[in-house]
Formats: C-alpha cells, sequence, structure tokens
C-alpha cells in the first residue's frame, strides 16, 4: 500500500464512509447512501453506505451469503434498490439500465468467469468495445470504408489492452482453451475495454494459487496505476485484500458491522468473530 495512503488523515463523509482530508472536497467516483433490498420478506442488504474516491483500491468483505455481491449488483443495477440511492460522479443512478451505467463508467467481472468461450480472445476483447464503435448496420453489412476504419481501431486497442498484461501472442486462441489464470485475465481485460472509472471484480482469486494471487495482486495495482481508476473487489483471500487495499467495509447479514484500513480491520472483534469463523491471524494473513 502506497504509504501516503497510509499515513492520509481520513475525514468522514456524508456516505458514513471516510476520505482522506486532502479529497474531502472532490466528489467520490461513487456514493452508495443508505442502501438496500428487500426480495419478498428478506432484507438482503440494509443501509449500506460508503464512498469511494478516484484510484482508491478498496475491498468489501465478510462470509458467504453476507449481501456482497447484491451489492454489486445494485451498483450494476442488476438489481433496483428498494431504498436509498447511487451517485455515480455526483450523479444519482436511479433511472439508469445496466448497459447506461456501463456507459456511464461502470465495469464488472463476476465469481464465475463469463467469456465467450468459443470465440478468439481478440474477439471477447471487441465486444468489450462495443460502446465504443460507431458504424452502423448497413455499413457492416457492405463492409464500408466506415467499418474497416473501426474494425482496425477494435483491432490496436484490443491487442494495446493485451500487451498490458503481456498476453497479445494469445490474441487468435480461442477463449475457453486458455488457462484458468488467463482467462481471469481475459474477464478483467474485457472489462476494462469499456473505459470504465471504477472497476468491480467479484472474487479475482476465486480458484488460483499463491503465485497466480501474487501476480494478480500486481496486475491490479498496474491496473489503478495506469487507467487511473478506482477498483472494488470482492475477495475471501486475505493476503491479496490486506497487501493491496486501501480501505475495507465488512458485511454480514446484509449491514455493515465495520470499515477501515487493513490495520483497523485486522484488530476489529466483531470481524474476527463474524468473518468466516476465522481467526485474528487468519485476518492478519501477509500478501
Amino acid at each position: 500500500m502506497n504509504a501516503s495512503h497510509a499515513r492520509a488523515k481520513l475525514m468522514p463523509h456524508p456516505a458514513e464512509s471516510f476520505l482522506s482530508q486532502q479529497d474531502i472536497d472532490i466528489i467520490p467516483i461513487l456514493e452508495a447512501r443508505n442502501l438496500g433490498i428487500k426480495f419478498g420478506g428478506l432484507v438482503a442488504v440494509d443501509n449500506f453506505n460508503t464512498a469511494i474516491k478516484n484510484m482508491e483500491i478498496s475491498a468489501l468483505i465478510g462470509p458467504n451469503g453476507a449481501g456482497k455481491t447484491t451489492v454489486f449488483n445494485l451498483i450494476t443495477k442488476v438489481y433496483q434498490p428498494t431504498s436509498g440511492s447511487i451517485l455515480l460522479h455526483g450523479q444519482d443512478t436511479r433511472n439508469m439500465t445496466t448497459v447506461q451505467t456501463s456507459k456511464a463508467g461502470i465495469a464488472r467481472t463476476f465469481q464465475n468467469i463469463r467469456l465467450f468461450s468459443n470465440l478468439s480472445v481478440e474477439d471477447n476483447i471487441k465486444i468489450g468495445l462495443h460502446n465504443r464503435i460507431n458504424y452502423g448496420m448497413v455499413s457492416s453489412v457492405f463492409r464500408l470504408p466506415a467499418y474497416w476504419k473501426e474494425e482496425k481501431q477494435a483491432h490496436e486497442r484490443a491487442m494495446e489492452l493485451l500487451s498490458i498484461f503481456n498476453i497479445e501472442h494469445l490474441a487468435g486462441y480461442r477463449a475457453g482453451s486458455l488457462p484458468y489464470g488467463a482467462q481471469r485475465r481475459l474477464e478483467i481485460i474485457r472489462a476494462l475495454a469499456t473505459k470504465p472509472s471504477l472497476l468491480l471484480l467479484d472474487e479475482p482469486a476465486a480458484g488460483m494459487n499463491p503465485s497466480e494471487t501474487g501476480e494478480l495482486m500486481e496486475n491490479i495495482v498496474k491496473i489503478r496505476d495506469h487507467f487511473k481508476i478506482a477498483v472494488l473487489i470482492i475477495e475471501h483471500d486475505m493476503s491479496l485484500v490486506m497487501g493491496i487495499c486501501e480501505k475495507i467495509c465488512v458485511l454480514n447479514f446484509g449491514k455493515i458491522i465495520a470499515k477501515g484500513n487493513p490495520a483497523q480491520i485486522q484488530n476489529n472483534p466483531q470481524v474476527i468473530e463474524a468473518y468466516l469463523g476465522r481467526s485474528k491471524e487468519g485476518l492478519h494473513a501477509k500478501g
């Protein structure tokens, strides 16, 4: 973690979160205010509040079933909240669809990899570029100059994104033929193709060995620094969370039980008791 972030004084924010003193007057990338959703009589998320600033890497952790992925689904408008509001760059997203939210600057990955397995690596990335393609149906059908111009630009952009992770040589491979770790990287690259200001990663280290997780941690920091974006991670691997995240929010039964930096979370008695029943030593895992 960057030393300047570790030393920064945290100030209260209207979203019942904390921002560093120098960022308190800057509109966060994302704010969730009193966010909640009910499914019938079940309250899945209740009074969820957070604020995420630009170029921040933060985490949402908690036991299985705590409501973490539901929060992601609320942010990306898979679900519409039954209470509260979500602000993106200060604008209320109340009436947005999932497509509009993506165009506004939020991209995500999923717990289970969702690639087009029978398409090439490059074509999977081009799908992520669809918001940026401007040619119409006529140009596409008749292969007019506008079509070829956009296709050339899409190819160049796809190769540029692949090169950041040093896997441009895999562009022509079928996505489903890649090793698990490479498929995870491809899914993240496809999300980055939409040019987000906020990237949501849902358990990106799931199924990875320690070496792959270490490489993933480096890549997440590289993504933040190269694209100048914020990253919010759902993750059970505490070595990753404690190793790269500046702020951590802990959910249990749909409610926030703790917020803070890694040191504060590691020493919070409620977190130690609730989070997967793990010991304090488990929460102190190092990357």
